[in-house]
């Protein structure tokens, strides 16, 4: 048995009587720091139980603890040693953790001097973060884990909007809204029905009355972030693999390598790093080639979807009410309708979806191009000229663009957010579905927290394990009731 000081012997006392290595650490945290030095990380409970002479009971309480000390103790070394964060995706949900990431160094108590980069293939809020709606809802959703993204994210927009002097946000109403021929002005007293939504209308039905549904421009959104976070800084490039150091399983962050978007040189560069966050979109299925060690499958689907944008007619107001509306068998549409406070109105939901492969993601499909589909944008028009007939070009209205954009979608519907097994510094937050624009503060803000302070406070992470579709080899070792017994491979 090992010589035993006063205060080891104490925790040792301790350990006797603690019914959890919680209550022992809360106790007696300068002790355990003593008997920690006692063993080294790899020795296991049966050896302390041993070497001390206390019971295996006892034991387990001991490693138990110390893995909670020693995780504190890796959070508050990470939050000192941290000095170059990269960002590889300068969309709503790279920016939003960057932003976060940000916010967390300058209210550091220390000296903190990380510098944070934004990595991005072509331009900042250039794919879905410049083209997509900006629609949120706080109590939508299935019910899911996601549903806390929901409502955290919802609530740090009315804060964020303000914080950042964003003008596109507000809150609205939402109908819903069933084509057909008919008339809808046996509705027309509800102050939510836009008075335009005067053509061939079914039936209308309130879906919400602004409480907890909003909108924002989300490019308006990324570069607000960028303009109050000075000391982020946008490199244009491509991300092309990781740099460590360290043995397998066992590798840390040192950089991030990338070729210059510029197409005059074809020169690998690096960006400095201890940490690397992946949140490039759909494109993020790319990462399974730059953690090699990892075996992670990171099964993704692009969503290709287009979109147009319509200039109302100079004389005429847009009312502040989103529309859903149900499926148009005349056009093959289901619109979304979102007027903006400038006067256009966004639509999308028109129909004729591209789903593009894990495959072709890993490939780079549509990263450089991204073009809307013409024969949609057309039926888009019609559509929302047959409820709108104010809104025709004859009475003013106008197209004002069209474009396309994917959204990222894993087959379970749930998001990628967590650390890479074996890669210390290594993280991955991508794959939000439809509701990347809605879920970015909250995501940002998750991210942030797992990173800077080593544990999230804010949402639950483990659903959005980045390793949930990666196969769990079996240990094919000896076993005794289903406990493994011996070595294990």
């Amino acid at each position: 048995m090992i010589g035993r000081p006063r205060s080891l012997l104490w925790t040792l006392t301790l350990l006797a009587s603690s019914t959890s290595p919680a209550s022992l650490f809360r106790k007696q945290p300068a002790g355990l720091l003593l008997l920690a030095s006692a063993f080294t990380t790899t020795t296991t409970a049966s050896a302390i139980a041993f070497k001390s002479g206390i019971s295996q009971r006892q034991a387990t309480y001991f490693t138990s603890a110390r893995t909670t000390l020693t995780m504190a103790k890796s959070s508050d070394d990470a939050q000192k040693k941290i000095k170059n964060i990269v960002v590889v995706g300068g969309g709503i949900q790279g920016t939003s953790v960057a932003y976060q990431l940000a916010k967390a160094a300058a209210s550091s108590a220390s000296d903190n001097d990380t510098k944070i980069t934004i990595l991005e293939a072509k331009a900042v809020a250039s794919a879905a973060s410049g083209k997509g709606g900006g629609f949120m809802a706080r109590s939508w959703g299935d019910g899911s884990p996601t549903q806390g993204l929901h409502e955290l994210a919802f609530d740090m927009y009315e804060e964020l909007a303000a914080e950042l002097k964003c003008e596109s946000y507000r809150k609205l109403p939402v109908i819903s809204v069933s084509p057909g021929r008919g008339s809808q002005s046996f509705q027309s007293n509800d102050p939510i029905v836009p008075n335009w939504l005067d053509g061939n209308v079914a039936r209308i039905s309130p879906m919400g009355y602004g409480e907890d549904t909003a909108q924002i421009t989300p490019k308006e959104f990324v570069e607000q972030m960028l303009q109050h976070a000075p000391g982020i800084r946008v490199v244009l490039g491509k991300c092309t693999g990781v740099e460590t150091a360290g043995d397998e399983g066992e590798e840390q962050i040192t950089g991030v390598k990338y070729m210059n978007s510029s197409r005059d040189s074809d020169e690998e560069k690096t960006l400095p790093a201890d940490v690397v966050v992946v949140s490039a979109g759909p494109w993020s299925c790319q990462a399974e080639d730059w953690f090699p060690n990892a075996g992670l499958e990171l099964p993704m689907e692009g969503i290709k979807s287009t979109s147009i944008v319509w200039n109302k007619p100079e004389d005429r107001d847009v009312d502040a009410t989103a529309l859903f509306c149900g499926e148009n068998s005349n056009f093959g549409t289901h619109l979304e309708v979102y007027p903006r406070p400038d006067g256009s109105i966004y639509i999308c939901g028109i129909g004729g979806s591209d789903y593009i492969s894990t495959a072709q993601l890993k490939e780079g499909a549509f990263l450089e191009n991204c073009e809307a589909n013409p024969t949609r944008v057309e039926a888009a028009q019609a559509s929302f000229r047959d409820m709108a007939p104010q809104y025709k070009e004859e009475n003013g209205g106008s197209l004002e663009k069209s474009q396309a954009c994917m959204r990222p979608c894993p087959p379970d519907a749930m998001p990628y957010m967590g650390a890479v097994p074996g890669y210390t510094g290594a993280y991955l937050n991508a794959g939000h579905n439809c509701w990347g624009i809605a879920w970015a503060p909250a995501s940002g803000k998750a991210m942030a927290e797992l990173i800077w302070e080593g544990s999230c406070s804010s949402i639950n992470l483990k659903p959005f394990d980045p390793v949930r579709f990666t196969p769990k080899l079996a240990q094919r070792g000896r076993k005794r009731r289903g406990t493994n017994v011996g070595e294990q491979w």
